[in-house]
């Protein structure tokens, strides 16, 4: 009986040594720390990839358009010249709010820039306010950013518009559920003034 028990020790020590030999002969492999990582992927790849929205006709690889989830921090970016194939996200939707995709657009859809002669080619500002329940804002929007080395008078001028362009379309109008989740959370708008202004000003 001792006998026995010897060899079965003996042979569960030499098959959890050969175990581990073999574990470490096999190549690790690579971990890509970075989660949902940036890197283009084909339908032929056999593992998860991050899908990309890129073009045939780009002459490099592009990095893949991640649609995150929105953060309590609601931020938004509105172009003057939205760029063509987004053309439809500056449309203000004909129907009550419902969804952040609805306000983004009503929000871009309201924005009117400083008239050429009083503008600033490339000028970015950016502005934090919050919304009540019944889609008034609480307070005027806060001045957050602004292009650095911008004249007062420019600066004041770009807040004006925006402003101005806030009054006009509020109150927006809020589906119950969209009111009571967006009430008082912070919502932060980078303006950018990527209007060719050399080329408008020729214009006779």
């Amino acid at each position: 009986m001792l006998r026995r028990m010897t060899i079965c020790l003996v042979l569960t020590f030499v098959l959890a040594f050969a175990g581990i030999s073999a574990a470490d002969a096999q190549p690790r492999r690579h971990i890509d720390a970075t989660p949902f990582s940036h890197a283009p992927c084909s339908v032929l790849d056999g593992v998860p990839c991050t899908p990309s929205f890129c073009s045939v006709f780009n002459d490099g690889p592009c990095i893949p358009e991640i649609d995150y989830p929105y953060g309590q921090n609601l931020q938004l970016t509105i172009e003057s010249v939205p760029p063509k194939d987004q053309a439809a996200k500056y449309q203000k939707p004909d129907h009550d709010l419902d969804t952040i995709g609805d306000l983004f657009a009503a929000l871009r859809s309201c924005w009117t820039p400083p008239p050429t002669e009083r503008a600033r080619e490339g000028m970015q500002m950016s502005v934090r306010f919050s919304f009540k329940r019944t889609g008034e804002i609480i307070a005027a929007p806060r001045l957050t950013f602004a292009t650095a080395g911008t004249p007062a008078d420019t600066r004041a001028t770009y807040l004006k518009a925006i402003n101005a362009s806030l009054d006009a379309c509020v109150p927006l109008k809020f589906t119950g559920g969209l009111g009571g989740a967006l009430a008082g959370r912070p919502i932060a708008i980078r303006y950018v003034d990527n209007r060719d202004l050399g080329k408008q000003a020729e214009k006779p």
